[in-house]
């Protein structure tokens, strides 16, 4: 069940079961063994992502219900080909009224046998945050009424929210007669109406992140855990599905737990149906920090790839470039040109009004850990506050697992002490020590205590990381944007080939089946983006007399926008103008710039400095979006456009040579490469809802044919080979050694080589790197033999292989040697 190569698809209405089964054959000649499907299960009507799951008991009416899935499923294994699906363990969508175990928590409160299903603090009334405004406002403006659906009385508000009324008022709720009535009957719930601006300070229940749509679930409870998984056992039982990938394991409780019962339940089903050899595969969507191990005792393959995408994209990008590039961000934002005070900046201000209520419970949580143990006598919750607050602006991982840390924690306390001493009140490095302590498992004081106070940080830890570095920093830190992606340390500018060879060596150990993928529906922009971008690492000089010239050519027309601002556009620009898009294709310029100003509102809006979701600046989001217009305009700047396309075009080759490099790593490393939906072609994708959009997958089939070509038709050509070839050698790939290949002569540092071996066979495989300067300008992605000169690769026994002719018609090269032994 181990897949050999999978293929993500996003499932929503208008791309079904019945959609995904057509595609079927194409996936197979691609090379493609498993499906890989976004979730599958019941999800708020119109759902484009399907991650907001209001029924995990059934699968999606709107992508045809179980029917077609068992089609699909019949379909792929009739070629032998299997599906993963992604599920959703640490929330339900909770908004519109579809979801039954919610209404029924709202309806009966404590006693709802939902009740202990959602992270809900039950000491005060739950907390409903959907009002625009204060209560008492929205009942005077009229927009809170009682309605009937038969003879079952809600509360309608706005026209929009159906809450559900407690039954012991029903009859009361039917003779309603008046504002102050109506408003006693709102305060008899179960529930609080709020102002949506209290959810910050108020929410007593675990949300997604900052989204109210979304209630954490207490999946640690083992009747939760079975009533929320019960669909995906069966499926599997019935050889449905192979396996699962576990979206944000990080919002948990316990992932670890989670990870062994997930395991020893499907485990006990493989055993039953008797397939014991054959397991389900799991892989967990995680992001870690450079230098950060996956925990090896959690008995799953691996990461769904986050941590390969970055570290490959990291290797493309040239460490001489972070200096001048560092200088012109300094020079046009004014802003400290370190990374990580951004990120300092975003954690700070998230925390102190992101997530009030939660760090309230914490602390809470922390002090009766305190008043439990003599150790702890005198330590005011303020103190404790201070600590923790400071602990979080510097951790440098998302979280720590379990009450009881592994011992490769201690590493990050070190490091929380010594990022923290700045900050630290005088006399208070003590409580910080405390409770460092404490989330090691170590320290005096109550273990239920402690259990709940170290749970309580390590679920606020993860969210203030994602929403300070992934959806603020990254969009306030535009040095080069190709950096900032999920997954990735903005401040880690490039990797070189050695350390990008251990840390492959580190993961292919341990966890050897791990997906490696560089596109996801999460991305911040499609991997030739990044590829468009990473090559202005090697020639900063290029990039930053472009932008000086574009800046001379905008003149005053852009200066009610920030140079920061303006810096990070001609980035995106630049890594998203469609290949082929003309200077006068006034149609195609104008799709482009929709698309452009959809990214720019929401890069705004996420980076919460001009404008934010909260409070949209709509005056400097239409400055931004009027800048965009007159950029792409043909009329207004022409000498821009043609300037611009040039420029894509000098740099179309490098861009494409280190597009291939990071597409023949992902293929032909140890772990199982993952393509994300219509990125064997040309992928120039912003971030969401701009990498969901449809796919033609006409057009691929033809390219794959042979009988269309299209932009990046290199790639898809190259997916199709490496992949057939992994099919063609599957022992090889499945549980091939590796080692790294020694490379000498004058261009040795452009090459990273390595060998695959089992007991007969062996790859020796190649990928040429940072080729820009000889490459701008050029048709295709290759340098001249002459350029390589007598560099060569010497694989086991001494053979070798001169570069030249291994990368004479692609910066990839991969070839299979049967051994006589």
């Amino acid at each position: 069940m181990i897949p050999r190569a999978t293929y993500r698809l996003q499932f929503h209405r208008d791309f079904t079961f019945a959609d995904a089964q057509a595609l079927v054959p194409y996936l197979d000649r691609l090379g493609i063994s498993h499906v890989y499907a976004s979730p599958i299960t019941t999800a708020r009507s119109g759902s484009t992502h399907g991650y907001d799951v209001v029924d995990p008991t059934r699968i999606n009416p709107e992508l045809g219900g179980e029917a077609a899935f068992r089609s699909l499923v019949a379909t792929l294994r009739a070629r032998g080909m299997g599906i993963i699906i992604d599920i959703v363990p640490n929330h339900m969508g909770v908004a519109g009224g579809e979801n039954a175990w919610w209404n029924d928590v709202l309806r009966r409160g404590r006693e709802s046998d939902y009740a202990d299903f959602f992270d809900i603090d039950w000491q005060e009334r739950l907390v409903l945050p959907i009002l625009g405004a204060p209560l008492k406002e929205v009942l005077a403006d009229g927009q809170i009424r009682v309605d009937n659906d038969g003879d079952t009385p809600f509360l309608s508000i706005y026209g929009e929210h159906r809450i559900p009324i407690r039954p012991e008022d029903h009859a009361a709720a039917r003779s309603v007669d008046g504002r102050a009535v109506l408003f006693e009957l709102i305060e008899r719930q179960h529930y609080r109406l709020a102002w949506w601006r209290a959810a910050n300070d108020e929410l007593n229940w675990r949300r997604f992140f900052t989204i109210n749509d979304l209630a954490g679930l207490r999946v640690e409870d083992a009747g939760v855990f079975e009533a929320t998984h019960a669909l995906y056992f069966r499926l599997f039982g019935e050889g449905m599905i192979d396996g699962v990938r576990i979206d944000h394991i990080d919002g948990l409780s316990d992932p670890a737990a989670y990870l062994h019962r997930l395991r020893e339940r499907f485990d006990a089903i493989s055993q039953r149906e008797g397939k014991a050899d054959a397991p389900a595969y799991i892989v967990v969507e995680k992001i870690l920090a450079p230098g950060e191990a996956l925990p090896s005792d959690w008995p799953i393959a691996g990461t769904s790839g986050y941590d390969f995408m970055a570290d490959v994209t990291a290797l493309l990008h040239d460490p001489a470039g972070e200096a001048p590039l560092s200088q012109l961000w300094q020079a046009m934002s004014g802003a400290d040109g370190d990374f990580h005070e951004a990120e300092l900046t975003a954690r700070r201000e998230m925390l102190s009004w992101g997530f009030s209520g939660q760090i309230n419970g914490c602390v809470a949580a922390f002090k009766a850990l305190a008043d439990s143990s003599d150790a702890g006598a005198g330590i005011t919750s303020a103190m404790l506050r201070r600590a923790i607050e400071r602990a979080i602006w510097v951790f440098p991982v998302y979280r720590t697992y379990g009450p009881d840390a592994p011992p490769s924690d201690a590493s990050v306390r070190d490091t929380v002490r010594e990022r923290a001493a700045r900050f630290t009140p005088p006399g208070e490095a003590q409580v910080l020590d405390m409770l460092l302590e404490w989330l090691a498992g170590e320290g005096q004081g109550d273990a239920t205590l402690r259990s709940e106070a170290v749970r309580r940080f390590q679920q606020l830890s993860a969210p203030i990381a994602a929403k300070a570095v992934e959806d603020t920093a990254f969009y306030r830190y535009g040095r080069l944007l190709s950096l900032n992606d999920v997954g990735s340390d903005a401040g880690r500018f490039g990797m070189t080939p050695d350390a990008f060879f251990d840390t492959v060596a580190a993961r292919a150990e341990l966890f050897p089946d791990a997906m490696l993928t560089t596109a996801t529906h999460d991305h911040k922009r499609g991997e030739d983006s990044r590829a468009r971008l990473a090559v202005l690492s090697e020639v900063p000089d290029l990039w930053r007399q472009r932008v000086v010239g574009w800046e001379k050519m905008l003149g005053q027309s852009g200066s009610d926008v920030t140079p920061a601002d303006r810096l990070m556009l001609y980035q995106a620009l630049y890594a998203a103008m469609p290949d082929g898009l003309a200077s006068n294709d006034r149609d195609g310029l104008l799709a482009f710039a929709d698309r452009v100003s959809a990214w720019q509102i929401k890069a705004l809006r996420e980076g919460k400095r001009r404008s934010s979701w909260a409070a949209p600046d709509e005056s400097y989001e239409a400055r931004c979006t009027a800048l965009i217009d007159v950029l792409l305009d043909p009329d207004r700047s022409s000498e821009f456009l043609t300037d611009l396309g040039e420029f894509i075009g000098m740099m179309a080759a490098p861009a494409l040579a280190a597009s291939l490099a990071q597409t023949g790593l992902r293929c032909l490393l140890p772990g199982i490469p993952d393509c994300y939906q219509g990125a064997e072609l040309s992928d120039l994708s912003m971030v969401d809802p701009d990498n969901r959009r449809p796919v033609d997958y006409a057009l691929r089939q033809a390219v794959l044919e042979g009988e269309a070509q299209a932009p990046g038709d290199a790639k898809l050509h190259l997916i199709r080979d490496l992949l057939n070839l992994r099919r063609d050698h599957a022992d090889l790939f499945a549980s091939g050694g590796m080692e790294r290949l020694a490379v000498r002569g004058p261009r040795a540092g452009h090459v990273l080589a390595f060998s695959r071996h089992n007991s007969d066979r062996r790859l020796v495989a190649a990928v040429a790197l940072h080729l820009t300067p000889e490459l701008i300008g050029k048709a295709g992605p290759v340098a001249d033999s002459g350029w390589w000169g007598d560099t060569m690769i010497l694989s086991p026994g001494e053979e070798t292989h001169l570069a030249s002719a291994m990368f004479e018609k692609l910066p990839v090269f991969a070839s299979v040697d049967i051994e006589q032994r």
